[in-house]
């Protein structure tokens, strides 16, 4: 019974972090402090509409010269281990992710959602490689890795984690391809 749970937790979480970019419409704005980031209401300042979740920036070319796209990606290499690591925040509080396929869901250490201001939805019960575990489900209002920020990320608050993971929930938004020993984020065209 609790392995369907967590099934159903798990397919419930992948939809509803499918649904947070079903909506063809995203906005790419500046903040306070100038970084830019991108969401699903328009900004009051300096908008301007992209029309899918992307991280094309266009450069303003010489007269007479057709616009070029300049996509970036973020390239990665292993750590010592051969894990990779990616350093961003949540709720502007920085932290270095594992980048982890394997896990469902963005999963974070519960002091570190303490310190975040993260708070518990629902109790569940995680199978991880170690075996069954306690865990909540949360709702990460801001999410930074390298120049990508989401809003409204779902995630897991694992009491016992020792380092955070970025989950699928997050990455199958991007294409990621492993090549000569380093990985490759950028956006989907």
């Amino acid at each position: 019974m609790k392995k369907i749970n967590l099934l159903l937790l798990s397919i419930g979480l992948a939809a509803s972090g499918t649904n947070a970019w079903s909506n063809d419409t995203i906005y790419k704005c500046k903040n306070q402090q100038g970084n830019i980031i991108y969401q699903k209401s328009a900004c009051t300042e300096n908008v301007e509409t992209v029309s899918s979740w992307t991280s094309v920036i266009k450069e303003k070319p010489p007269e007479k010269e057709p616009e070029k796209k300049v996509h970036r990606e973020l390239v990665i290499k292993p750590g010592a281990n051969g894990h990779y690591f990616l350093d961003g925040s949540v709720n502007d509080k920085p932290l270095t992710f594992v980048i982890d396929t394997g896990a469902s869901v963005v999963s974070l250490p519960g002091s570190l959602a303490s310190n975040a201001g993260i708070d518990c939805k629902d109790q569940v019960v995680m199978e991880t490689a170690n075996g069954q575990t306690g865990a909540c489900t949360a709702v990460i209002s801001e999410l930074k890795f390298g120049h990508f920020v989401m809003k409204n990320a779902p995630a897991t608050i694992v009491p016992n984690l020792s380092q955070p993971l970025l989950g699928m929930n997050v990455l199958q938004q991007f294409n990621i391809k492993q090549e000569n020993d380093e990985m490759h984020i950028s956006a989907r065209d």
